[in-house]
This record gives C-alpha cells, sequence and structure tokens, in this order.
C-alpha cells in the first residue's frame, strides 16, 4: 500500500474556504466598487459632458444645413467648427451623434451618394420619435430603392409606415407598394395601395390611389 494510500484525508474546516480566499475576495469586491464608481462617472460626467460639447457643436452644423444642405460646409465643418461626420464619429453615445447620422442619411441621399446614406442611417438608433424614427427606415428605404434593391426598400418602407403619423405613412405606404410592383409582388401592391384608401382616405395619396390597384390587380395571375 502506497504512503498515500495511508494518510487520512483531514475534511475542509468550516469557514476555511474564507479564510484561505479572505485577499482574493477583498480584491473582487474592491473592484466591484471599483466598477461602480466608473460607471457612475461614466454616465454623469464623462457622457454628460460629451454630450453637451457635441450638442454646442452640432448647432453650427444645423445652421449651414439650413443655408444650404447639398453643401460640404454641413458635412466637414468650418472655421473651427467640426461637421457632421465628425460628430457622429468622436461623439458617438450622444443623442447629437445619433442626429448627425439622420442628418447625413439625408444629405448624403440628396447628393446621390446612396451607399453613403445607407452606412450613416444604418448607425440610426430609434428614440421613440414619431418623426425622427419613422423619417430614418424611411429614407433608408429610399437610398435601397435608388440602389434597386427592392426588397430591402420594401422591408424600410413597411418598417416606417408601421411607425408613421397618419400624415406621413401614407407616403410610405405609397412607396411600399411601388417597390413591391417593381419585386412582381402585385398582391403586396394592392396590399399597400388598399391599406393608403381604407385608413387614410382623406390622405393626398388616396385621391388617386384607385389607379394604381387598378394596375396592380391587372397584373395579378
Amino acid at each position: 500500500m502506497s504512503t498515500t494510500d495511508n494518510q487520512t484525508i483531514q475534511p475542509t474546516k468550516k469557514g476555511s474556504f474564507l479564510q484561505e480566499n479572505n485577499k482574493s475576495l477583498l480584491f473582487i469586491a474592491g473592484a466591484v466598487v471599483l466598477l461602480i464608481g466608473v460607471y457612475f462617472w461614466y454616465q454623469n460626467v464623462y457622457l454628460k459632458g460629451r454630450a453637451e460639447e457635441a450638442a454646442s457643436k452640432m448647432f453650427r452644423s444645423e445652421q449651414f444645413i439650413g443655408v444650404d444642405s447639398l453643401s460640404n460646409k454641413a458635412i466637414k465643418g468650418e472655421g473651427g467648427y467640426p461637421g457632421l461626420e465628425k460628430i457622429a464619429e468622436e461623439y458617438d453615445n450622444t443623442k447629437s451623434a445619433n442626429l448627425a447620422n439622420l442628418y447625413l442619411g439625408g444629405i448624403y441621399l440628396r447628393k446621390g451618394e446612396y451607399k453613403q446614406a445607407v452606412e450613416a442611417l444604418s448607425k440610426y438608433s430609434a428614440t421613440g420619435s414619431p418623426v425622427a424614427d419613422p423619417l430614418a427606415l424611411g429614407l433608408l428605404g429610399d437610398a435601397y430603392s435608388e440602389l434597386k434593391d427592392y426588397k430591402q426598400a420594401a422591408t424600410y418602407y413597411k418598417k416606417a409606415s408601421d411607425k408613421a403619423s397618419k400624415f406621413t405613412s401614407p407616403m410610405f405606404l405609397k412607396k411600399l407598394g411601388l417597390v413591391n410592383e417593381n419585386l412582381n409582388d402585385f398582391k403586396g401592391a394592392v396590399e399597400a395601395y388598399t391599406k393608403i384608401k381604407s385608413q387614410y382616405p382623406e390622405s393626398a395619396e388616396a385621391q388617386l390611389v384607385d389607379a394604381y390597384i387598378a394596375r396592380a390587380e391587372g397584373k395579378i395571375k
């Protein structure tokens, strides 16, 4: 029989784990306290400071947009003020950066730079805004439509119409119907057009929607 077999294994005394690992546990507890402190500093000091700084710089970019949204001043900045691109990149996790992505998407779309529009708009995070959120989705639909990616365009127009108000939903539904026709999804097109007629009869889009319905129905096999 080996020496190991002759040895009696002593039971672990109650509390021995805490005694043996006392230093480790104190280290972990200290690290947790430190992380909590860092988190609150990050949320209440660092992010708040960055948000205020970004908002002050965003003001000038919005002025550039008001003067001429197609000029590069809004995008690249001027006179010591950063443009929308820099704000979106350097002040991420702020409301200003989020809004900058929405602005950029709209500007790129108007400039015919559709891939850049998709890239910027895809970075926009929903805020719960009944105006900005459906607008971002609708602009993505426009960008994909211009890129002839009608399947993606239909996805975003559908999302936009679901989120939009009674004033803009008919517009997105009409665009959804049109891209569905491009996809040869004529039943889907009829469904979108019919929704305009039934749910938004007072809208401008509803005035001529019967012609669109008839056209799409005529192509259903």
